[in-house]
């Protein structure tokens, strides 16, 4: 996004780390980085030099992406015309009685806020006190090629491919809803149907597993450097968050290798897929009808195919990179014209 910016003829600079992998890179392609990185949320050494950099380059934006970068660049914005923009990516932990909450979205030096998702633009607006216009939803920019792996291997898991494969990919938390999914497995009873565990702290589910009727057909795989592969081997994969996200990853990366979903209403996950067109979304909760969904595409193997092309399509049209940056200009021009 930075690099496509300046290529349109603005000027960017970068405050980051300057050992960072993407430095090279920008420094080519015209991003100016500066070498510093807040050691605390209060750092004066960071608030310094960002507040010197605005000041001398006659900055419009300064964007903060994380409760660690946010208030530094808060308080360097102070005394100079700069707009200061907070990114938000999930639901939740932003409340007005929570006096760290001030330093970050509640600065009352935050001009706009930039949100992930509809759910988490909706989930900030009930927190803040003023300027809800001006707290948006941006997805975040997506191409292809950033996702293209080869299909982990159906044979390293003792699958063949007649077998119907879901996969499950997550560190695991309450708020992920396991307990939910491998209750939707005792509704389950098609053979070839086979549930892959992706990820770490499934521990605490493994007497519930053992109880599923369909227990030797699941597979606690622990964690994996190759989920994006594992997702694109996989039929279809399933979300059963029972309480919100802001714009679950493993969704973007199943869509983006043609894998069909089953989510769950909370957080951004309908968002990204359109029930009963590119995969499905049921009541969050409900392993009754996660089950249902769960089999409407265990057994019908041609709804698979044309779920998961609709996904694929729908994240390069509606999550793509160009859209993001062009996004983020009129938002930017927005604030600045509201001045």
């Amino acid at each position: 996004m930075f690099i496509e910016m300046v290529k349109q003829g603005h000027q960017v600079t970068v405050v980051t780390q300057g050992d960072a992998d993407y430095v090279a890179r920008f420094r080519d392609n015209g991003v100016k980085v500066i070498d510093c990185y807040p050691t605390k949320k209060i750092c004066p050494t960071t608030i310094k030099t960002i507040h010197r950099e605005l000041k001398d380059g006659d900055y419009d934006i300064c964007y903060g992406f994380n409760s660690k970068t946010i208030p530094n660049a808060a308080f360097a914005c102070i005394g100079t015309k700069a707009k200061m923009v907070t990114y938000r990516g999930t639901t939740g932990g932003l409340y007005r009685h929570d006096p760290s909450a001030y330093l970050t979205h509640l600065h009352p030096k935050v001009s706009g806020i930039v949100c992930v998702s509809n759910a988490v633009r909706d989930d900030v607006r009930q927190r803040v006190w003023q300027r809800k216009e001006n707290i948006t939803t941006i997805y975040k920019g997506h191409q292809l090629d950033w996702y293209k792996v080869e299909p982990t291997k159906r044979e390293d898991f003792g699958l063949s491919e007649d077998s119907i494969v879901a996969v499950c990919a997550a560190h695991v938390r309450p708020s992920k809803g396991i307990s939910v999914l491998i209750e939707a497995t005792h509704h389950i009873n098609n053979p070839s149907f086979h549930l892959l565990l992706v990820g770490s702290g499934f521990e605490p589910h493994l007497d519930e597993i053992k109880q599923s009727p369909m227990s030797a057909h699941i597979h606690v795989v622990g964690h994996r450097q190759d989920v994006p592969s594992i997702m694109a081997m996989a039929d279809f994969q399933v979300q059963p968050s029972i309480s919100g996200e802001g714009l679950p990853r493993t969704i973007i990366e199943a869509m983006a290798n043609g894998t069909t979903s089953v989510v769950t209403t909370t957080g951004g996950s309908p968002e990204l897929v359109d029930d009963g067109i590119s995969g499905y979304v049921v009541p969050t909760g409900n392993a009754v009808a996660f089950a249902e969904a769960m089999n409407k595409l265990i057994n019908d193997k041609d709804k698979i195919h044309t779920f998961s092309l609709a996904a694929k399509e729908k994240l390069n049209k509606e999550f793509n990179a160009t859209q993001t940056i062009a996004k983020h200009i009129a938002f930017f021009s927005t604030l600045l014209a509201n001045d």
